[in-house]
């Protein structure tokens, strides 16, 4: 089928571009289309069209934890968000850490998914960080991963990414000293007026210190989860400058919110990392302008509802991300002039795909024809009970965002329709 998206606006290069835009066969082939009779057509006025936006950090919990989402509540979350490709984590029961068990993964996926999904392979048996995969079997994974959990012996990630580098292959990291983690919430003004116990900043930057050694003696390239704090951020940037090659991603929920921000002892503001000071925001922003952190990741963490009602100490870490992440970085940072909308769209689509090496998250001729068309006038509050995802569990619930995906298409098929989509 031949389709073609009528009156689009789209950024190239950091400039807006104006025409039509035809698919064919699932790709991209004229960027100035004129009509044809034959063709379904697709109303774009009033719209932003982005390149569908590619999350290289979520948790789709199947297999084991099919209670808090699926790969098909997952991923169609993903699509309602404007996301068309996602790399879920290991972090699944069982892990994804043999050949039998990521094919049984890839096997769901092809089965369930309405996004494409790119599945981590862990790095050891369990991600007990112990004894590590057969790296060579599973070089079909997105990339090589325990998050969730730190790699604690510089030993075990030395050979590692050692293993990794030989295969061409990247080591994405959550970094955390489990020695240092014992907490619920950031070690600092709030923890402190609460009672509870925190988990400092060095808890997370001294891996990162650790790690970015080991990568330029390997060769390896690493890849760090979710930065939280402003060491972490000169960490980074100082080993980007010793020409070591070090990548980084920020979650949305670290771009926006600070540790003051945090309401009572409301569960929906716990995650791992956790929500840190005004400082480390403010790092975090400048680290992503400057290119220090390369990306926005959302890590989508869905739970369940009785899970988050533990209360703050005792409830699982995370928050769901798909279905906020455009919309919240859109009202919160570009609307108040600290992003520009064109280099959000490049941190969501185009700089994800180019660290890995995607063929994904562009807007040209000859591209996978993944897109999403976004309303930037429309404002409605964030409502939790009209998720796709089955994890409710946000901490933005009711706050009014404008900048929400009306359609997302992947490989030329619709696999998210708003209530305005036109067509």
């Amino acid at each position: 089928m031949t389709l073609r998206i009528d009156h689009a606006t789209w950024y190239q290069n950091g400039q807006l571009q104006q025409s039509s835009i035809r698919i064919e066969d699932g790709l991209i082939t004229d960027l100035d289309a004129a009509p044809r009779a034959d063709e379904q057509v697709i109303d774009a006025s009033n719209r932003l069209l982005a390149p569908g936006f590619v999350d290289i950090h979520v948790h789709l919990r199947e297999p084991g934890g099919e209670h808090k989402e699926t790969i098909a509540t997952g991923t169609a979350a993903a699509a309602a968000g404007g996301f068309t490709t996602i790399c879920p984590m290991p972090n699944t029961r069982p892990v994804p850490d043999d050949r039998e068990t990521l094919d049984a993964l890839f096997k769901k996926i092809e089965e369930t998914a309405s996004v494409r999904v790119l599945p981590y392979a862990a790095i050891s048996k369990n991600q007990l960080g112990q004894e590590l995969v057969a790296f060579e079997e599973l070089t079909d994974a997105f990339a090589f991963t325990d998050d969730g959990v730190g790699v604690q012996s510089a030993a075990v990630m030395r050979e590692a990414m050692r293993r990794a580098a030989k295969l061409g292959k990247a080591v994405v990291a959550h970094c955390e000293d489990d020695t240092l983690k014992a907490g619920c919430v950031h070690e600092g003004a709030y923890s402190e007026r609460e009672g509870l116990q925190g988990i400092p900043s060095l808890a997370e930057s001294i891996h990162i210190a650790r790690d970015v050694l080991i990568a330029e003696a390997t060769g390896c390239h690493y890849h760090v989860c979710h930065v939280s704090t402003k060491e972490s951020v000169r960490v980074i940037r100082d080993a980007k400058r010793a020409g070591i090659r070090v990548t980084a991603e920020v979650t949305p929920h670290h771009l926006v919110l600070t540790e003051d921000d945090i309401e009572g002892q409301d569960p929906n503001f716990k995650m791992n990392p956790p929500l840190r000071s005004k400082a480390d925001r403010a790092a975090l922003l400048e680290g992503l302008r400057d290119g220090t952190i390369d990306c926005i990741a959302t890590d989508h963490a869905p739970h369940a509802a009785d899970e988050k009602a533990l209360g703050i100490e005792r409830a699982p870490f995370g928050i769901t991300g798909f279905e906020t992440a455009f919309p919240l970085l859109y009202t919160k940072l570009v609307q108040t002039n600290q992003m520009t909308l064109s280099d959000l769209v490049d941190a969501l689509a185009r700089k994800p795909a180019a660290l890995f090496d995607l063929p994904y998250g562009r807007l040209e001729v000859g591209a996978p024809a993944d897109l999403v068309l976004l309303d930037l006038e429309t404002v409605r509050p964030v409502e939790p009970e009209r998720f796709y995802s089955k994890g409710k569990n946000t901490p933005f619930a009711g706050q009014l965002l404008t900048g929400y995906p009306v359609m997302t298409l992947v490989g030329g098929k619709i696999v998210f329709k708003g209530e305005t989509a036109h067509v």
